[in-house]
């Protein structure tokens, strides 16, 4: 159920409220408020807050496989198990419950002529995320009471060496702003610019991890370890910038774009974090030229990623096999310049 309404001539309200039930977890009630304030006719306030809930899907639940998994050298007949399968229940699973967020954003809107400017900040809260956890390997060679030993005397039954099962218990904060201004130039002379600006930058941090239970394992261990929390921490660039030109002259047009992207970080198995990748900040640059024919056939020529950019290379000391020189990590892929035509028919 949603609720609009202008409460004055400058303010305007709304409100919503959704209510769920799940027949294995019960009901949920979420909702939101949200408000903008018109100071004057060209700048204005506005601001958010909201509850969010996504239930476990069905790949979480009920999800089974077995491979090998070979960890730092060495093969495990790993298994990815339900929670609350036998395998799963031996290594601590309990029934998944869903995941619950607040959201809260405050921003600015000003508009004057062509120029369009928005600055939106906002605090993403999540609790309870539903993540996969560690794999936990054991071993029949390890002394008596060690976890190693524990751990195979677990999944001895089952047929596995190592396993690994989904569970809730990671809890994460972002915080960020996103900044947009647009203006649209008119000439008579050199036809009509339409230039954007566009960034972001954010701060995201695990701020909750999970670990085993006692009475499972002797000593207790992360289930959500310094690998896990760094791909969510520091996986995607923590900046980003977007310039893009469009440009039309009676038949013609051309777009220039250019994407600046900050270092993203590949974590390694290694703790010391010396087996980590970086993929270094880059920009990339696209270019495409149009004309239109008669009849509104456009045939346009372009390049992305024009000057051919890679993300940094992986140190030929961490690449040990050689089939993948660079890491997948990266936000903007490795497959560089691509160079292309397009012929396209509108009616």
């Amino acid at each position: 159920m949603a609720l609009e309404a202008k409460l004055t001539d400058r303010f305007t309200g709304s409100a919503a409220v959704r209510q769920e039930h799940y027949s294995d977890f019960g009901d949920n009630t979420s909702g939101k408020l949200s408000a903008r304030f018109e100071v004057t006719p060209q700048l204005a306030f506005r601001g958010s807050a909201e509850s969010g809930f996504r239930a476990p899907g069905l790949q979480q639940q009920y999800f089974t496989s077995t491979s090998i998994l070979f960890i730092n050298g060495v093969p495990f007949d790993t298994g990815t198990f339900p929670s609350v399968s036998p395998t799963g229940k031996a290594l601590g699973g309990v029934p998944l419950q869903p995941e619950k967020s607040k959201n809260y954003a405050l921003g600015a809107v000003f508009h004057a002529g062509g120029l369009e400017v928005t600055i939106d900040g906002y605090e993403i809260d999540v609790t309870n995320r539903i993540v996969l956890s560690e794999t936990l390997t054991g071993s029949n060679t390890a002394a008596v009471g060690t976890n190693a030993r524990v751990i195979f005397d677990l999944l001895q039954p089952f047929g596995a060496s190592a396993a690994r099962f989904f569970l809730n218990g990671v809890d994460t904060k972002t915080k960020g702003v996103d900044y947009v201004v647009h203006y649209r130039l008119h000439t008579d002379q050199f036809g009509l610019f339409d230039l954007t600006a566009a960034a972001n930058q954010n701060d995201f941090k695990v701020t909750k991890t999970p670990v085993t239970k006692q009475t499972i394992l002797p000593v207790p261990v992360s289930l959500f370890a310094r690998q896990a929390v760094l791909r969510f921490e520091r996986g995607t660039p923590k900046w980003k910038t977007t310039l893009q030109s469009d440009w039309s002259l009676d038949n013609w047009g051309a777009t220039l774009r250019s994407t600046f992207y900050g270092d993203v970080l590949a974590p390694g198995t290694l703790a010391d974090g010396s087996a980590d990748i970086h993929t270094g900040q880059r920009s990339i640059w696209d270019l495409e030229g149009r004309y239109t024919f008669p009849h509104q056939v456009t045939v346009a020529v372009g390049a992305d990623n024009l000057f051919d950019q890679y993300p940094r290379q992986i140190p030929k000391t961490l690449d040990t096999t050689g089939a993948g020189p660079f890491t997948s990590f990266s936000p903007f892929g490795f497959g560089g310049r691509f160079v292309y035509g397009r012929i396209s028919v509108n009616w």
